[in-house]
């Protein structure tokens, strides 16, 4: 009887576990623990950044255009700043073209001129001469050749002729009476000079500079008459020239 007794009670007891399950759980089976949270992410910014990118630059770098053609007179004159300013963008210039300006003291508005003389069965010259305020001639940064004559005359402050060192080829070369021309080191792209070299009355331009540019020379000169230069080991020249 005993027995039996024992046996109802452990009955009983596996019966209870059945129903109630682990301790950490709710006897109604629901969990007592569920997030109750509701808050939600009410951030509602959003990129108001409308920036946009409203760089309208071009590329205005090509501002050069065709070539200026004179007509029958086939030269072209300056003897202004405004006359200069006429000639800003042009790239080649039929027939000859004059500058003889007292008060220009640039030519930067040449800047796209590549050749003077092009298109032309007469040619063209390029002279500058009797600019007493022109300082340098950077303003022929493009100039790459002259199917006549080149001459460089009574410019008295011009110091040096950088601005050509693009300039591969004349007809022929006439520089002189520059009292302030030091040296001729624009020319060191200078290949050609056909019908003439000729320098002198530079008063302090040594001979030597004109032997330097002789020996770039692969097409002529026929002639060459330098003289009257500031004298120095070169002198006279082409007899001396190294």
């Amino acid at each position: 009887m005993i027995a039996n007794t024992m046996r109802h009670l452990l009955l009983m007891v596996l019966a209870t576990a059945l129903v109630f399950g682990g301790c950490d759980e709710d006897p109604s089976g629901v969990d007592a623990g569920t997030d109750t949270d509701t808050d939600t992410d009410t951030d509602t910014d959003t990129d108001t950044d409308s920036d946009t990118d409203t760089d309208t630059d071009t590329d205005d770098t090509d501002t050069c255009f065709g070539g200026l053609y004179p007509g029958y007179d086939f030269d072209v004159d300056v003897s202004t700043p405004a006359d200069l300013a006429a000639l800003v963008g042009y790239r080649y210039i039929e027939g000859s073209l004059m500058i003889n300006c007292p008060s220009c003291t640039d030519l930067s508005e040449l800047g796209c001129l590549i050749s003077v003389g092009c298109d032309n069965l007469l040619g063209g010259d390029l002279r500058i001469n009797n600019n007493p305020a022109l300082a340098n001639l950077d303003g022929l940064s493009a100039l790459t050749s002259i199917d006549r004559g080149f001459y460089i005359v009574e410019n008295v402050a011009l110091t040096n002729l950088d601005g050509l060192s693009t300039l591969t080829s004349v007809g022929g070369l006439g520089i002189r009476d520059n009292a302030a021309l030091t040296n001729l080191d624009g020319l060191s792209a200078l290949t050609t000079s056909e019908y003439g070299f000729l320098i002198y009355d530079n008063d302090i331009l040594p001979d030597c500079e004109a032997c330097e540019v002789l020996d770039q020379f692969t097409d002529g000169p026929s002639t060459i008459d330098v003289h009257d230069n500031l004298d120095d080991t070169c002198t006279p020249v082409p007899t001396n020239c190294p």
